[in-house]
């Protein structure tokens, strides 16, 4: 006879805590596999995001100009027409703007179709960006202010250095690499477009022709209508835009916008610009933030349109 072994009693404490470690194992088995399916899904999704192709303007690049003198560094954003590379023997106009991030863009946008389709003369699209290390609002208003303001709290006075930055640089630099003409148009809001008046009034072949939204002529107790202008004989067109709410009672706090690009239209339609052409549009119901956009348009296809 074979004795069967004793009957061991397993007490119910210890069951309860084989089942508790049964149960954590499998739990953490499934949390393992829900942790490797994620990791496959991200990696997957991540994958995807990699194939799909980010949106760039057709025929731009960025390329940085250095300023050794100034410690400087600034991105130029650079446009070519459609036709660039079919019209080996062509050469292009260039249109230079200001505020790159933000005009770039929208002239890029505004002149593609008229530009393709014929519409309007094609051009080489210039943007010139902020300095590099440094703020939008810090850069533009020490460039495009011609006269020191201490009030202010960023520096300002410095516009005569970024205008012979653009000219012993960048326009050297455009004509260089690329086949640009020798015209050359402005475009310059708010305090571009002061910019903008400034060169009119002290180096006015500098381009041919200014494309001026907005204009902060106020600046510094509207100073730079004051300066002193030799005869300008030389031919140029100047477009003046300003929206019809920019006034102190509508929309900015303390400027009269339209006041000013009133009295900047009078000064350049006097005798000392006898070759001049300028043309003002008050674009109704526009605001500071809102006119550039139809300034530019606008303005672009009064120098630029297909008869």
């Amino acid at each position: 006879m074979i004795n069967s072994p004793p009957f061991i009693t397993i007490p119910i404490s210890t069951r309860l805590t084989l089942r508790c470690k049964r149960a954590q194992h499998k739990s953490l088995r499934i949390s393992w596999h829900w942790i490797l399916l994620s990791i496959l899904v991200l990696t997957a999704l991540n994958l995807k995001a990699q194939e799909t192709p980010r949106f760039e303007i057709p025929r731009s690049q960025v390329i940085n100009i250095k300023v050794p003198d100034l410690q400087r560094e600034y991105p130029l954003f650079i446009k070519l027409p459609r036709s660039y590379d079919r019209h080996k023997e062509k050469s292009y106009p260039v249109i230079y703007l200001m505020d790159a991030w933000y005009s770039f863009q929208i002239v890029s946008g505004a002149t593609r179709f008229p530009m393709n389709t014929g519409k309007m003369q094609e051009a080489i699209i210039v943007g010139i960006s902020y300095s590099k290390g440094s703020k939008g609002p810090s850069s533009r208003i020490r460039d495009y202010t011609h006269i020191e303001d201490t009030t202010w709290k960023y520096k300002t006075g410095k516009a005569n250095d970024y205008l012979s930055f653009i000219k012993q640089s960048v326009f050297p630099y455009i004509e260089k690499h690329y086949r640009a003409n020798d015209s050359r148009t402005f475009i310059g809001n708010s305090l571009g477009g002061l910019l903008g008046a400034y060169v009119l009034f002290t180096d006015p072949k500098m381009f041919n022709n200014y494309i001026l939204g907005s204009p902060s002529v106020w600046f510094k107790d509207y100073d730079v209508l004051n300066i002193k202008t030799e005869p300008n004989l030389n031919k140029h067109k100047v477009f003046i835009a300003v929206g019809s709410n920019e006034t102190p009672q509508l929309d900015s706090p303390s400027h009269d916008m339209v006041e000013g690009a009133k009295r900047l239209e009078s000064k350049l339609s006097k005798g000392l610009f006898p070759n001049t052409k300028v043309k003002l549009l008050t674009i109704q119901g526009a605001n500071h933030e809102t006119a550039f956009p139809t300034t530019a348009i606008q303005g672009l296809d009064w120098l630029f349109k297909v008869e």
